[in-house]
């Protein structure tokens, strides 16, 4: 939403000035009368953050956001209004972008607007879930408790991803070494050895001329090659974009031999975790399952969540189109069902997301040691390669002098 700029004068005929969300200047105009304020100008402002455009707009960081909802929530619970509360947290923050999202959620509430409503106003920073469990804690009078549980929330989901970018860090950073060094080898080393075999004129070994073939056809290739490679990702990007090509790629990431497995038991925990999480805050199901869909970030996954709300739309179980996914193992389909029976439908959850945290811990494990002697045996097959057959023809020369 825009951001305006006003001047007004107060009660006392003293001139102020601030800034404030909405979504037109009508709205800044009623807002500021509210206040009973004399409305001098209002104009909208757009503040270029230059740092944050070049690393692809603003963005606060989730430790920030975690901290944030964590002192939140312990100020409300110690009985601290929510206006000072977010004055107190607008000084503590550091980060330009962030303090200025507080300014305004601060702004919004002391004109009358909801805590969620402030929040909604900021999708970047607050997304869905995080504002629909707001909501619940500010219709049911516990909104400390319900922060907590954010907090919380994002606390382990965060724990999860770390753990899924170490276990992907580091066979990503050994590949991409093989490769630099498998190029300089290929694009300036092995030139200056057969302009050298040239000048002794003895017939190469088989081994030593598909290298050297190899090495010409990639130095006259290789900005064709760049080119191919920008032009594939340019159109894996957007094809990404599209719905149809989101799904198939999301299909074929979860059906990987080595890292689909991972993947998958991080997307069970992370339905189960949501979802488990909303329904203890007391959101309904229905709402609970649309904001799991879209908070996934697996199109297959939204699907099944859009399919288990018509499902249950129509008076059936929320198990039945979970089972026709691939997604889902039986395990998970059967406690799930048993928590329906029963009604603990969200302590079923809990312990299916704490069962697939600790089988992502030992897949990462599992993976860190699989992958590490495969990249190296790898790498050693083609350096190892490389250098017999640039050597090769040296020992045949030797063999020949003696």
């Amino acid at each position: 939403m825009p951001k305006y700029k006003y001047v007004a004068k107060d009660e006392n005929a003293a001139t102020i000035g601030g800034k404030v969300v909405a979504e037109d200047e009508e709205s800044v105009i009623k807002e500021l009368r509210k206040r009973n304020l004399i409305v001098i100008s209002v104009e909208e402002t757009k503040d270029v953050d230059l740092k944050n455009i070049s690393f692809g707009g603003n963005k606060v960081k989730p430790d920030d956001l975690v901290v944030f909802t964590r002192q939140l929530s312990t100020m409300i619970e110690a009985g601290i209004p929510i206006l000072q509360s977010l004055e107190a947290l607008e000084e503590q923050v550091t980060e330009r972008y962030f303090k200025e999202v507080i300014a305004t959620i601060r702004e919004d509430v002391s004109v009358g607007n909801s805590l969620s409503a402030a929040f909604a106003k900021h999708p970047k920073v607050f997304d869905t879930l995080f504002v629909s469990m707001v909501k619940a804690g500010e219709t049911g009078g516990a909104l400390n408790e319900l922060l907590n549980r954010i907090a919380g929330y994002m606390e382990k989901t965060l724990k999860l991803k770390r753990k899924v970018k170490a276990a992907m860090v580091y066979p990503i950073v050994v590949i991409c070494m093989a490769m630099v060094i498998t190029l300089v080898l290929l694009i300036k080393v092995v030139p200056t050895f057969k302009e050298i075999y040239d000048s002794l004129g003895h017939e190469l070994p088989a081994m030593t001329q598909v290298l050297i073939t190899l090495s010409e056809n990639l130095r006259s290739s290789f900005l064709f090659a760049i080119f191919i490679l920008v032009g594939l990702f340019i159109f894996f990007v957007n094809y990404k974009k599209t719905k149809s090509g989101s799904l198939q790629i999301d299909r074929i990431i979860l059906k990987l031999p080595i890292f689909g497995p991972l993947i998958q038991k991080v997307a069970i925990s992370r339905f189960s975790r949501t979802l488990a999480t909303l329904i203890q805050s007391g959101v309904p199901i229905l709402t609970s399952l649309e904001i799991v869909g879209k908070s996934s970030g697996n199109r297959v996954i939204e699907i099944v969540s859009n399919d288990a709300c018509d499902h249950i739309r129509d008076g059936e179980s929320i198990s039945e189109p979970l089972s026709k996914s691939d997604v889902f193992p039986k395990m998970v389909i059967r406690m799930i069902s048993v928590g329906e029976k029963t009604g603990k439908m969200e302590a079923m959850l809990t312990k299916i997301a704490e069962f697939y945290d600790d089988q992502v811990d030992a897949a990462v494990s599992g993976l860190t040691s699989m992958i590490e002697p495969l990249i190296i045996g790898f790498l050693g097959i083609v350096v190892g390669f490389i250098v017999i057959a640039l050597f090769l023809p040296i020992i045949n020369i030797t063999t020949m002098i003696k």
